[in-house]
């Protein structure tokens, strides 16, 4: 069966640059602060806007490394916003002074992301592993409330963070985010020392629920990534409460699934090449050397992420296999095979429960 009718890329993240003027210690690219060579150049970027434009016009996240680090960055988002796409940034914060915050703008630029991972300077800055880069963060934040730019908190967790997400929470709210956004460590990039921080399948789970419940109490949006177990959570706990999931009661969530590498989502990263997810290093393809459109449409490991029924172990015999899907670059650090089942669920599915059998 072609599942590719159903594949629609929503959102797209593209490394525009990998340089960054911080060395994070989760960080996926294990970014420096020297120039990488070999990044598209401006011309090849505006190509590849032109040939997502043509058929699509998805949510455009231009990250990094630092994106404000590229000198055309407001030309690329300008251009992209021209083209109908929705042009976000994700950024660390600490480079965005007014001048900046006023090319934001007029670039079309219409919100940013700031990533909080600590709700003190102590916290967030042993994980950047820069002093300092609290205070800059909230500064920057500042700069953009003040010219009108809406953001959102992003915030990674891990064993030696999650206790503190309540109060993380309580902080973008304080600030004024329209949203916060958590992600679930993948240990890749320079997150693999950090293996030993990954959450517990139990205290994944904890966390998820927490989550759930601040639905309806919190005023922000509230957006769980790399971590596609939320979505059967959020399924399970309507079913308790006697509910349906639908558009009316849970907005975006009853539409988004869990994992959404190669079937909502895609990552370019700054030498070209289309993955799945910026933690999935799988190349399906090269802008250089194709079209986005064609690797999109034909790439043999797209079409295998949107083929549910090949899914392997317990996700393969998940009910909630179209929700979740797993996270499919855990299954890939931890097995070298991204089909494989997720490696940090708890969940049993029903088919096995019932013979008793979780062993696969």
């Amino acid at each position: 069966m072609d599942h590719n009718h159903m594949a629609t890329p929503r959102l797209i993240a593209w490394e525009v640059t990998r340089t960054c003027n911080l060395s994070c210690i989760h960080c996926r690219a294990a970014s420096i602060n020297a120039p990488y060579s070999g990044e598209l150049s401006t011309e090849e970027a505006i190509g590849l806007i032109d040939n997502i434009g043509l058929v699509w016009k998805p949510i455009l996240i231009l990250t990094g490394g630092e994106p404000l680090l590229r000198k055309d960055i407001f030309e690329i988002a300008h251009y992209s916003s021209q083209k109908g796409c929705r042009v976000t940034m994700a950024t660390n914060g600490t480079l965005v002074d007014p001048e900046i915050a006023k090319d934001m703008k007029r670039s079309g630029i219409q919100r940013v992301s700031i990533s909080l991972d600590g709700s003190s300077a102590e916290n967030h800055d042993r994980f950047r592993q820069m002093p300092g880069a609290f205070e800059g963060a909230l500064k920057g934040i500042e700069i953009l409330k003040s010219a009108g730019i809406p953001f959102q908190i992003n915030t990674t967790i891990t064993s030696s963070n999650y206790e503190e997400l309540p109060k993380i929470h309580a902080l973008a709210i304080k600030l004024g985010a329209v949203a916060h956004h958590i992600f679930l460590l993948v240990p890749t990039g320079r997150g693999r020392d950090m293996a030993g921080e990954e959450l517990l399948p139990e205290v994944y789970e904890n966390i998820l629920h927490w989550f759930y419940d601040q639905r309806g109490k919190s005023p922000l949006q509230l957006k769980a990534t790399c971590a596609p177990h939320y979505y059967r959570i959020l399924r399970e706990r309507a079913r308790e409460r006697g509910e349906k999931v639908t558009v009316e009661t849970y907005g975006l969530d009853a539409m988004t699934r869990g994992c959404l590498a190669g079937t909502g989502f895609c990552f370019i990263s700054h030498l070209g090449d289309v993955q799945p997810c910026g933690y999935l290093e799988v190349s399906c393809g090269n802008v250089r050397e194709k079209p986005f459109g064609e690797i999109w449409e034909n790439s043999d490991v797209f079409r295998r992420l949107r083929d549910f029924s090949a899914y392997e172990g317990k996700c393969g015999k998940c009910e909630y296999i179209r929700v979740c899907g797993g996270c499919r670059a855990r299954a890939y650090e931890a097995t070298g095979n991204f089909m494989a089942e997720e490696p940090l669920c708890s969940y049993i599915p029903s088919s096995l429960r019932k013979r008793g059998d979780n062993s696969l």
